[in-house]
């Protein structure tokens, strides 16, 4: 057995970087978005034991939607891609060259324990090459293949030295064999079929065995003419210690998967529900169109479920010549394999074995698969492949007239494989690329038309996507997610009558519930979010929650561990004011999935809206504890903890405050709030630090403005101060307060009434019932020395509050005033000295206002922040946890908001601040007092 020199690995090697270096420029596309992006056991955050809990794509495998994938190992190589580069796509399609190169290299060890030098080389290189080889390398989930082959090919190669040269068994080798395909197994299922390559290569190859030879000893033993053979019990111990050893791997394997398989529709694989002999006649067809693929791969499809094949209904097919001729090739191959014993028939055998065995857990014939074609399982059977290609180039070849054809035939060969796989990785490079060139390939794939469509609306082209999704209900026109993508379009697009239409298609598409049967083994899970998202829809409608509600119910009874159910409907409970039916909605879906930090999050608000502000923050803080960057949960906690007046909680709600605007440098909400944390505080130039930052990102920041100029105000600084009041009122013309403290500036200490006398006059326009605008008019009026205009002004004020003892006093000193100046014979309006003269500060620090809780858009797995009205407060955030569809399947994601709102009472510091500004203000009104009763 010859060894793999430096210089073939640096061929192969070079080879397998020449046809992919293009595919570092993809993205993650089509499987890789559910695998990846949407997966949370990649994140630090998650245990890493939840790897061995959960399925490839991150769902735990005791829920009935996994996929029942088991595979962890895979999974940690992506977990390990995250932890040095995150989310760019680059390195973990470098990585994933790199495990095919190891591939590579690892099959020409293999191909040379039963091919020469050469040929195996050649086999080797057209592995490399191969077309078929694109979605198993380019695209990031095919990594499952690739790192089962690792361990595949090594566990064969382990395995080949379990017999010593004097032919006694070596059970080292046999061992680590065993720990090599449970490896394998836990990178992708078909890993644990090497254990039936390991036992054709024994009977066959090492022990020389031939049909014929097998069963004479089998007659001689059962007719009692001789025992076995020494070399046939040793083979049989070996065999034996395998299969026990695959039998182990077996149980556990259906003890992680709870003797469950996962629920698969006939939109994922028509024929797996066709009935006799529909069924068993296209699993066969499938064989030879597989073949057809490794033979010509020049159409390739990313997708081959749903109609894409036609399904074979009769024996009087014509496509059933096809399977015939397959299965009589393959036949004849078998037969000539283990017919005689010469090298050439070892050869065949085990590519005959590289090509059956691990192709059978994904060939549909013993039991269902959620697919019809599908390349990346061709990776490892393609090996075999070529073996018998390099074998039969090898005897062709040694044929004197047909070797230099046979050399430039192989040659070309390369090339055009070569040539062809890296054209074909630019296919990968986006979704958008990937389906459009699947629709030249297949146009009767009603979930490629839908897939295109996804990428279109991500490009947030509706109108565009509209078309694709309409054009699958035409080829497909009982596909439910095509309608319902269909529905979400037209809601995108504000055509609300026309959504409500697809929606109601899509659910009468769904299968009716029978009494005593299971209804989820007849639905995807998925296609139940059309009760979903048309109860998002017309909750839109006050006049029709009750009906969504009802919609809501629907979806539990068919599925009572739906848990987005209860989550949407206990946004719509919460919208409703039934806020203990929201609490118990939650907590059910709490029940479910107790590890869900929006679930926390959302059940949080509940709280709040319930006036429960120590069990709100205590469920904002389970929410933290399980995802520590949960934006909302920052924010919403940190604002809780702010109102509560309790300088105790400021210290880490500034941290709060501080995270969230790690995460969302460009919310200017969260630089607004530090700076309200720092007024709080008393520390003024954090605080004015802070608001110039909010006011920067946010240009006419309401708030941020008014509480600057306030604190320029209470800071001594009012020259600062008139700026920022101009920027404010120039954006917000009728901003009341602003109004009221310009005036208060222009008129005490600028010493401008003209300016002040404006600014109390435009308040009066908007609202003549003011009274803190008039009041202040009537002081101007005053000190303009009108105090016949000034007594009317505070006589219309009493009477707009009459309740106000101020304005009665003010008027007193008027009406004296006024006496007195008469009685000494003085005019009654006349200009005279100023008079330094204010109401009360505006009510209140800080400007309060209504905080609302605004929902964000669902899509692919993302905690987005929902945006405020940017110019308030305090703006309470929430959050709703969208709907995961597996890859690039044809659902929509969940479309619904998370309503609701509330309204925050004064905190206790608030009161305090209150209180306090008005014994300030009423000292000022006891100067006023004192200087019109002197004057």
């Amino acid at each position: 057995m010859a060894v793999v020199s430096w210089k073939e690995m640096l061929l192969l090697t070079g080879l397998v970087v020449g046809c992919y270096w293009n595919s570092l420029s993809c993205g993650f596309v089509f499987d890789d978005v559910s695998a990846i992006l949407d997966n949370k056991d990649l994140r630090p955050s998650t245990p890493l034991r939840n790897l061995f809990l959960n399925d490839f794509w991150g769902t735990p495998m005791a829920e009935e939607r996994s996929h029942k994938s088991y595979r962890p190992l895979t999974v940690l190589t992506f977990r390990l891609n995250y932890l040095f580069s995150e989310l760019s796509a680059a390195s973990y399609h470098l990585l994933n060259i790199i495990l095919h190169a190891v591939v590579c290299v690892l099959f020409l060890r293999v191909c040379r324990v039963f091919l020469d030098k050469t040929f195996s080389l050649l086999a080797a290189l057209l592995f490399a090459v191969h077309p078929i080889h694109t979605e198993a390398v380019t695209g990031v989930v095919g990594r499952a293949e690739l790192l089962s082959s690792i361990f595949l090919l090594a566990a064969f190669l382990a395995y080949t030295k379990s017999t010593s040269t004097d032919h006694s068994i070596v059970w080292p080798p046999i061992a680590l064999t065993v720990v090599l395909v449970a490896a394998a197994t836990l990178c992708k299922e078909q890993g644990i079929t090497v254990v039936g390559i390991c036992c054709v290569y024994e009977v066959f190859v090492a022990q020389g065995f031939t049909l014929p030879m097998l069963l004479d000893t089998l007659r001689q033993v059962l007719q009692g003419k001789d025992g076995f053979p020494y070399a046939v019990l040793q083979t049989l111990l070996k065999l034996i210690v395998l299969v026990i050893s695959t039998l182990l791997l077996v149980i556990v394997r259906v003890q992680v998967i709870q003797s469950q398989l996962p629920v698969f529709t006939r939109f994922d694989n028509p024929a797996a529900v066709s009935p006799t002999p529909t069924r068993q006649l296209t699993f066969n067809y499938l064989l030879p169109v597989n073949a057809w693929l490794l033979l010509n791969p020049s159409e390739l499809c990313c997708d081959w479920t749903m109609g894409t094949i036609p399904l074979v209904e009769s024996i009087l097919d014509l496509r059933n010549l096809a399977t015939v001729v397959f299965y009589s090739f393959l036949c004849l191959l078998a037969h000539y394999s283990m017919r005689y014993r010469h090298s050439s028939a070892k050869t065949v055998i085990m590519a005959l074995s590289l090509i059956v065995l691990p192709f059978i857990p994904a060939s549909n014939l013993f039991f269902p698969v959620g697919f019809v074609v599908a390349e990346r399982v061709l990776y490892v059977p393609s090996m075999g492949f070529c073996v018998l290609v390099a074998h039969g180039f090898k005897i062709v070849s040694h044929k004197g007239q047909l070797k230099k054809i046979s050399w430039l035939m192989i040659g070309v060969l390369l090339t055009t494989h070569a040539v062809k796989t890296f054209n074909r990785n630019w296919d990968w490079e986006s979704e958008y690329t990937l389906f459009t060139s699947a629709l030249k390939v297949n146009k009767n794939n009603a979930k490629l038309w839908n897939n295109v469509g996804h990428a279109l609306e991500n490009q947030n082209n509706y109108a565009m996507a509209l078309r694709f999704f309409l054009q699958a209900t035409r080829v497909q026109p009982d596909d439910i997610g095509a309608h319902m993508n269909v529905g979400r379009t037209y809601k995108n697009l504000n055509k609300s009558k026309e959504a409500e239409e697809a929606y109601m298609v899509a659910k009468s598409l769904m299968p009716q519930v029978i009494p005593g049967k299971k209804y989820a083994t007849r639905v995807a899970p998925n296609h139940l979010n059309v009760y979903i998202n048309l109860a998002n829809l017309i909750r839109a409608n006050d006049s029709r929650l009750e009906e969504a509600d009802q919609l809501y119910r629907q979806a539990i009874s068919m599925r009572p561990d739906f848990k987005q159910a209860y989550i949407s409907r206990g946004e719509l409970l919460l919208k409703m004011n039934k806020l203990t039916e929201a609490r118990d909605a939650y907590l059910r879906a709490l029940e479910l999935d107790g590890t869900n930090a929006d679930l926390w999050y959302n059940l949080a608000i509940v709280n709040i809206e319930m006036k429960d502000p120590s069990e709100a923050l205590k469920n904002f803080n389970h929410a933290l504890e399980l995802n520590p960057r949960h934006k909302l949960a920052l924010f919403n906690s940190a604002l809780l903890m702010q109102e509560s007046g309790e300088p105790k909680f400021w210290p880490e709600a500034n941290r709060r405050f501080l995270i969230y605007v790690e995460e969302e440098p460009n919310d200017a909400n969260g630089y607004f709030n530090l700076g309200m944390l720092a007024m709080d505080a008393n520390e003024n130039a954090a605080a004015e630090h802070w608001m110039r930052k909010a006011i920067g990102l946010q240009a006419g920041f309401r708030s941020a403005l008014f509480n600057l100029a306030l604190l320029y105000s209470q800071s001594k600084r009012e020259v600062d101060a008139l700026p920022v009041l101009d920027e404010l009122l120039r954006h917000h013309p009728e901003h009341v307060k602003g109004l009221i403290l310009k005036g208060d500036i222009l008129m005490n200490h600028k010493k401008d009434t003209r300016g002040a006398k404006a600014c109390f006059e435009r308040i009066l326009q908007m609202d003549p019932t003011n009274v803190q605008g008039k009041h202040n008019l009537c002081v101007v009026y005053f000190e303009e020395r009108d105090l016949p205009r000034a007594e009317r002004c505070l006589e219309e004020t009493l009477a707009l509050a009459p309740n106000e003892e101020y304005v009665r006093r003010h008027l007193n000193i008027v009406r004296s005033k006024m006496a007195a100046m008469s009685a000494a014979g003085e005019p009654l309006s006349r200009e005279g000295g100023s008079v330094s003269a204010k109401e009360e500060e505006p009510q209140g620090a800080k400007e309060a206002m209504e905080e609302i809780a605004v929902g964000e858009k669902e899509g692919r797995g993302a905690d987005a922040v929902g945006k405020g009205a940017g110019d308030e407060k305090n703006v309470r955030k929430s959050s709703a946890e969208g709907l995961q569809s597996g890859g690039a399947d044809q659902t929509e994601p969940l479309d619904g908001t998370q309503a609701g709102k509330r309204t925050k009472g004064k905190s206790t510091k608030e009161i305090k601040d209150i209180e306090e500004k008005r014994a300030a203000a009423l000292k000022r009104l006891e100067e006023i007092e004192r200087i019109l009763s002197g004057d």
